[in-house]
């Protein structure tokens, strides 16, 4: 059976696009994603037991009680995975489809029977449930309770779903005498006929073309729930009638709902955007503007170990680092096509000295002009140049989301430059360097898909055949399993999307590899081939974590904040007993700092309370410092994982760390 593949925390989003396929009711792949689609839910129970010895140290008494708190209130708190509870999805279970299809039409019809003014518009199904807009009066947590109480009498009554088949002309006099305005304006752009209409007894009916289950009995009303409202502009146009968008989910059982509804609280929990004000890592401030993000010195910390790393993998995997402007002249991005085809996502123009200038919205021309400074050889190639270039799109207030829908961001952007012969080596490159990337943060499990070539599309049948075949042989050679996803690729060149897999089982889009034959024709690039004649090279784009910001906040997510020593923003911290005790932890911080280690000392609190502040901040390690340790030298370590590691000495204390972290592991 398939796992579930759904949005889970949605973002509630203010201006989602509406569907322009009227006839039928269009899966999720219609809709814009959320953020991280799911997959398997999972069934957690506290494992930490929450007796943790004390320090053996003078500390003990007080480190005793502040270790007990500190436990109990993580083993409320942190739950480890016991047994996942693996959904079905709409594509593992048509069932499913039909019953969230079903609910669809029960709230709509539950709704006009409440708000005999609104009017319908569409109603699909989604990935773990399904939505209905609707024209009226903004609703309230209040109303959804009432919708629900009469979509549960709808159940109860057993209606039938009949479906029926009508003319044109009799569906457009039906929607007529009902006075549904948005329902025309479907009916209008369904190309097909007959006309198919759903009913729900003799009572509602909707323009559908289905599945449905038999009836509306065949719902569990305890297996349904209403999960809240946002606003929807009419068709996704800002310029349209702002609709009220009921969210649902629905199940097969009351025991699948439970496992979803445990499964958000959790995701819940793990929430970057909650986590990120806790742990003091990063915010978005008003003043400054929505969609701005500001790294504060923890995030940034952690920002500067992922790109520093970054970095030099990228300086040993043979690529070439570029740093450019973020501004350019406007004809930059009218040669490269934004301006007539990505426009919407970009800011407005600025005036300098009476020429356009643009934000730049993506990183791909800068890497074309570096390529194009000089007369390129086939001996030269490939080139591969790589940035973390920030960028800007435009996105409406109501679409921002933490850091996962912003108005700047980073991308880990590279581009190569090569021959026809050398993509599937060329790729597979990519694909190992992905694997070495992502394995660092412990993401392994990956959904690989192959996009093909469109309808419409540039280049010759020839190149979209040899680079569709590389990639294939790429991805055979390295051993991964993918997914072909035909005509689903770029109107450019076909591409390899990759998805992580989190700690809950969610599946986010991080990685992809693009083959380009646009840019280089749009831009003129070419090198010189063995006869001295001039020819275009293959151009690949290629992202790995997608975007700093995004990536960090998945990377909260992951870990729920609880960050592995490597990448911890403070890896230790000194507790002394007693002010009595401040002068040598000064000493200790100051030689582990000078050791690389990021570390601080904590005073001016009873040690209860520091044990307790250190657990909530999640620091990795704790040294606990009393009477004793400063006689002999030593230190009392704690871990946030592994309790109680006795006294040692400092550099003792010093090897294990680095030990730890050239390891990426964990003491």
């Amino acid at each position: 059976m398939a796992t579930l593949s759904a949005p889970l925390l949605r973002s509630h989003h203010r201006h989602l696009p509406v569907t322009s396929s009227p006839r039928r009711c269009p899966t999720a792949a219609a809709f814009p994603r959320g953020f991280a689609p799911l997959e398997p839910l999972s069934s957690r129970r506290p494992s930490r037991t929450a007796a943790r010895s004390a320090s053996t140290s003078a500390a003990a008494p007080e480190a005793a009680e502040a270790t007990g708190h500190a436990a109990q209130a993580e083993t409320a708190g942190e739950e480890e995975v016991e047994a996942r509870v693996v959904l079905p999805t709409n594509e593992s279970s048509e069932n499913l489809l039909r019953i969230r299809h079903t609910c669809a039409h029960v709230m709509a019809m539950a709704v006009q029977k409440l708000f005999p003014n609104s009017k319908v518009t569409i109603g699909p199904w989604i990935d773990n449930g399904f939505y209905y807009d609707f024209d009226m009066e903004p609703l309230t947590d209040k109303d959804l309770k009432k919708i629900k109480k009469e979509m549960d009498r709808i159940i109860r009554r057993n209606l039938p779903l009949v479906r029926e088949e009508v003319s044109r002309e009799e569906a457009q006099k039906r929607i007529q005498a009902l006075n549904e305005p948005y329902k025309l304006e479907i009916l209008e752009r369904i190309k097909e006929e007959p006309i198919t209409i759903y009913h729900i007894g003799e009572e509602w009916w909707d323009l559908c073309a289905g599945p449905h289950v038999e009836s509306t009995g065949k719902i569990q009303r305890k297996a349904v729930e209403l999960e809240s409202v946002a606003g929807a502009y009419w068709r996704g146009d800002e310029n349209n009638q702002m609709l009220q968008r009921i969210y649902g989910t629905a199940w097969e059982s009351e025991d699948q709902l439970k496992a979803y509804i445990h499964f958000k609280e959790e995701a819940k929990r793990r929430d970057h955007r909650r986590l990120g004000q806790d742990l003091d890592l990063f915010s978005i401030q008003e003043d400054a503007g929505g969609g701005l993000v500001f790294w504060h010195p923890k995030g940034a910390i952690i920002r500067h170990i992922l790109e520093d790393s970054w970095k030099q993998t990228h300086l040993q995997r043979g690529y070439d680092l570029l740093y450019t402007p973020h501004v350019a002249k406007a004809d930059l991005w009218k040669i490269s096509g934004h301006i007539d085809f990505y426009k919407e996502n970009m800011y407005n123009q600025m005036d300098v000295e009476d020429e356009p200038y643009q934000l730049r919205p993506m990183n791909c021309p800068y890497h074309i002009l570096v390529y194009k400074r000089k007369l390129q050889s086939y001996r030269d190639l490939p080139i591969r140049v790589a940035e973390l270039g920030t960028v800007y799109r435009y996105e409406l207030s109501g679409a921002l989301h933490g850091l996962f829908r912003v108005r700047g961001f980073t991308q880990d952007d590279a581009h190569i430059f090569c021959l026809e012969d050398q993509i599937k080596d060329e790729i597979r490159g990519v694909l190992d360097l992905t694997e070495e990337i992502l394995g660092q943060f412990g993401f392994r499990n990956y959904e690989v898909n192959l996009s093909t070539r469109p309808e419409k599309s540039v280049g010759s049948d020839d190149i979209w055949e040899k680079a569709t075949i590389a990639l294939k042989d790429a991805l055979d050679d390295k051993g991964w399993g993918y997914t072909i996803d035909e005509g689903g690729g770029a109107f450019y060149g076909p591409k390899i999307d990759l998805k992580i897999e989190d700690a809950l089982g969610r599946k986010w889009q991080c990685s992809t590899v693009q083959v380009d034959f646009n840019l280089p024709e749009r831009f003129d690039i070419t090198y010189v081939d063995s006869h001295t004649e001039k020819k275009r090279p293959i151009m690949i784009h290629r992202a790995i974590l997608g975007s700093l910001e995004r990536f960090f906040g998945i990377l909260i997510e992951n870990y729920a904040g609880d960050f592995p020593l490597w990448l911890a923003p403070t890896q230790a911290r000194i507790l002394p007993v007693t002010n009595n005790e401040l002068q040598y932890c000064n000493e200790v911080a100051s030689e582990l700092k000078s050791r690389g280690i990021r570390a601080e000392v904590c005073h001016g609190e009873r040690l209860p309370k520091l044990i307790r502040n250190a657990e909530t901040q999640k620091v990795p390690l704790m040294a606990v410092v009393g009477p004793k340790e400063v006689e002999a030298r030593t230190l009392t370590i704690r871990s946030r994982h592994n309790g109680e590691m006795g006294t040692m000495p400092v550099d003792n204390f010093i090897s294990k760390i680095q030990s730890a972290v050239a390891d990426k592991s964990s003491l």
